[in-house]
């Protein structure tokens, strides 16, 4: 992804996605015991994906509801076996997800070494923080076995941290997640920003749980990613893609999705909500384990 000199002024937006939150500002709250629950990917071999992410990241093989699943400090990623590789263009609302790194530099050498596939090599964004110096930040994004995108960056822990997302409205998105799940928005913007020649704003960002939502406007991709869209001017829905859905568990899904519905979210099956930019929510019951 090519990078070329900021200004100072943006680097505010982009710092959210490192988790550093510099203003807040809350909306209304309809659902403080939602929690996010998992990530349900497609792929062609579930056991080899289960493979991958628990060797390459903070993460362990575990069971749910019967199914082998990886569990990620609080939160699930599940997987749906499927005939055909999935699409996995990022035209779509969810752009990446990724674990943080304390050390970077060690992080991927040991990530080389180990023979994982990158689809961008260890990158020093440091200016982001502002000055000159280099070394202190960087990133890569790692290409799963599905050609998934899972991003590696400079934090201070090295568990499952974010989930990155792209919307036609970044802002209006964001409150859509205020209003009808009771967090609170974080560094939203609707003033128009750029960042190395790639559009960051308007933004948005929350945290649910210990992940990190930070929501981009889908001019990024479409620059950033031009050679993916071919043609296409309409966002993607998620729906079987490598990143099918997202879940958020809740005290009661029966009453929430009667809610839901009457607060006019899009119901696509028995417990199952569209989101903004057609990204599949799907709602389970809260568990112990989230």
């Amino acid at each position: 992804m090519p990078f070329t000199v900021g200004c100072a002024r943006m680097i505010r937006c982009l710092i959210l996605t490192i988790g550093v939150i510099l203003s807040v500002s809350s909306l209304g709250v309809a659902e403080p015991s939602a929690h996010f629950h998992h990530l349900h990917l497609n792929t062609t071999d579930p056991a080899a994906a289960i493979k991958f992410y628990t060797s390459k990241f903070d993460c362990e093989q575990r069971h749910f509801l019967d199914h082998d699943a990886v569990w990620t400090q609080q939160s699930w990623l599940l997987f749906t076996k499927v005939k055909s590789a999935p699409p996995w263009q990022l035209t779509s609302a969810i752009w990446h997800f990724g674990w943080g790194a304390e050390d970077m530099k060690a992080e991927y050498e040991k990530q080389i070494g180990s023979g994982t596939k990158f689809f961008t090599p260890l990158t020093d964004i440091s200016d982001i923080l502002g000055g000159t110096s280099t070394g202190r930040f960087f990133y890569a994004y790692v290409e799963t076995p599905d050609h998934g995108l899972v991003e590696l960056n400079t934090a201070n822990h090295h568990r499952f941290g974010h989930l990155h997302l792209f919307s036609e409205d970044p802002v209006a998105a964001g409150e859509w997640y205020a209003k009808h799940f009771g967090i609170t928005l974080r560094n939203s913007t609707r003033e128009p920003r750029f960042y190395r020649d790639h559009q960051i704003a308007p933004s948005a960002s929350f945290i649910m749980d210990n992940v990190n939502f930070i929501i981009y406007p889908i001019q990024y991709s479409r620059k950033a990613y031009a050679n993916q869209w071919g043609g296409q001017t309409e966002m993607s829905s998620t729906k079987g893609r490598v990143v099918d859905h997202i879940a958020f568990s809740v005290d009661d899904v029966s009453a929430t999705m009667a809610r839901l519905r009457a607060e006019g979210v899009k119901i696509l099956e028995p417990t199952f909500i569209e989101g903004p930019d057609y990204i599949r929510i799907e709602l389970v019951p809260r568990m112990n384990t989230n």
